[in-house]
């Protein structure tokens, strides 16, 4: 009985310190996943030559020369854009979950998104970056990339550790219904930012800095009321 107690103990434990960790925005990985079903209202897989008018690249950040988005193999590819993000016209529905490919195609990793931002300003939503700062820090911040409010995981921050292996696909999906985004990682939550005043943007954008990145197979799912 005694050791019985102590096993619930260490659970109950473990389930506190995760509690406290989701406050602070950073969220272990679990069996969590992302919200099924809605209606799904726009989707890309890029199997094309051009982009198209539902995209529009933004200004590159002052004093930077912005590079090309491409599509090359049925793939969106970036590398050396300098924060000329690539902004999806059509405004996000209020309760919505979006989903995609996601791929470093270098050990450098830093691979970013945008979302509920203004469809094209740079920093004007929430950004994603996924192995960002030389594929040492994951992080959601609130627009500012640098800000100290951001939400972040630097467990992969450690010697001879990565946040994102390369040429491997990761599925994001990046989901808000009400005050708090959601970030999951194939499946499983993975980070989040409870927000008491959320930015009002209704677009979404890939962005990129330098490190060559790739991605796919982009939906968006109206969650409904």
């Amino acid at each position: 009985m005694a050791e019985r107690r102590h096993w619930i103990g260490l659970a109950v434990g473990v389930v506190g310190t995760l509690a406290v960790l989701g406050i602070s925005g950073w969220v272990a990985f679990r069996a969590s996943g992302p919200s099924t079903g809605g209606t799904l209202v726009f989707q890309d897989d890029f199997e094309r030559e051009t982009l198209g008018p539902d995209w529009a690249q933004g200004a590159p950040d002052p004093g930077w020369k912005k590079g090309a988005w491409a599509l090359k193999g049925g793939r969106l590819h970036a590398e050396q854009i300098h924060n000329a993000a690539l902004w999806l016209q059509r405004p996000l529905p209020e309760r919505v979950r979006i989903e995609f490919d996601a791929r470093a195609l270098s050990d450098t990793g830093d691979v970013k998104v945008e979302a509920f931002g203004d469809g094209l300003t740079h920093q004007s939503g929430y950004i994603f970056i996924h192995g960002g700062w030389h594929n040492r820090i994951n992080a959601i911040a609130r627009q500012d990339e640098h800000g100290e409010d951001r939400k972040e995981d630097n467990r992969c921050g450690r010697p001879r550790a990565r946040c994102v292996e390369k040429n491997v696909d990761y599925r994001w999906a990046i989901e808000r219904t009400g005050g708090t985004v959601r970030w999951y990682l194939d499946g499983r939550l993975f980070l989040t930012y409870p927000d008491h005043h959320p930015v009002d943007g209704r677009h979404f954008a890939f962005n990129n800095w330098e490190a060559p990145v790739s991605f796919d197979n982009l939906a968006v799912y109206d969650l409904g009321p």
